[in-house]
């Protein structure tokens, strides 16, 4: 009897044991990602956007034959001179930050800003442009010449966007839109009196699209937007810092800058009307 006893006891110890070594065995054959795996070991530097922020980032035909814009050069020119090959990809905007922390790609360069909620998911390198909520008017607007002025006005945004949140702190009476681009259309035509959106999209809507619209006053907030990195990849984050640096250095970030809005959007107003 203590020897069947002895002989149960033995075969659930080696029972035990077996389980015990065959997880640790595939616990040591499992692939761990290492910091910066995408990027050091394959030699390609993957960066997300939507593709539907233009000028930032957008497909060039309709077809969405090829990925363009700012953030699209500004990745591009991190990666040459990281000596890596760039590879950008469009994901839709909604799970951009959960398909960074699952390491589906190595950054996110399209247009995010900086905030404490955001910094609890992932990191941000240094700041890569500067920008904020703009008032924007038709050409021969002369009603509208501060945030004042909006009180009462017909005010333009786009839907789910915090520059809703700031129009209504001037008024009430608000159009909602798909697009910045349709919104900043409308403001000839009088169906409403301003837009607020990111200051270099309609920056670039003046400029390069010829829209008869005008800024006002200086922008109502001021965001910094920066690259957004898994948290673990600090040696990742150290390289493109290092790398943005060299660009805006050597005079490559100004010239892309220039290419889409005219003008330095790394700076502030306040820089700019320094160097006036």
């Amino acid at each position: 009897m203590k020897k069947e006893v002895f002989a149960i006891r033995l075969a659930r110890i080696t029972f035990v044991c077996i389980l015990v070594l065959s997880f640790l065995a595939l616990t040591a054959c499992s692939p761990v990602k290492p910091e910066g795996q995408l990027t050091l070991q394959r030699g390609t530097f993957t960066f997300a956007m939507s593709g539907l922020y233009k000028p930032f980032n957008y497909h060039e035909t309709e077809k969405g034959s090829r990925l363009t814009g700012f953030d699209v050069d500004i990745g591009k020119a991190l990666a040459k001179e990281m000596g890596l090959r760039p590879n950008p990809v469009a994901v839709p905007w909604e799970t951009i930050i959960a398909g960074l922390q699952m390491r589906k790609y190595d950054a996110i360069i399209g247009s995010m800003g900086i905030t404490n909620k955001r910094k609890k998911a992932v990191n941000f390198t240094d700041p890569y442009y500067r920008s904020g909520a703009q008032i924007f008017v038709a050409k021969e607007n002369l009603s509208i010449r501060s945030a004042d002025d909006l009180k009462g006005k017909t005010i333009g945004v786009v839907k789910a966007t915090t520059f809703k949140d700031v129009a209504l702190e001037y008024s009430s009476d608000i159009v909602e839109y798909t697009s910045d681009i349709t919104a900043l259309q409308d403001l000839p035509t009088g169906r409403v009196d301003a837009v607020i959106t990111d200051r270099a999209v309609g920056l670039y809507a003046m400029s390069k699209m010829n829209f008869l619209i005008k800024d006002i006053d200086t922008p109502l907030t001021e965001d910094e937007m920066g690259i957004a990195i898994h948290k673990g990849d600090r040696e990742l984050r150290q390289k493109l810092n290092q790398a943005l640096e060299q660009i805006i250095k050597d005079g490559t970030y100004e010239k892309i800058s220039y290419r889409y809005f005219n003008r330095n959007i790394l700076r502030t107003t306040t820089d700019e009307n320094n160097k006036e």
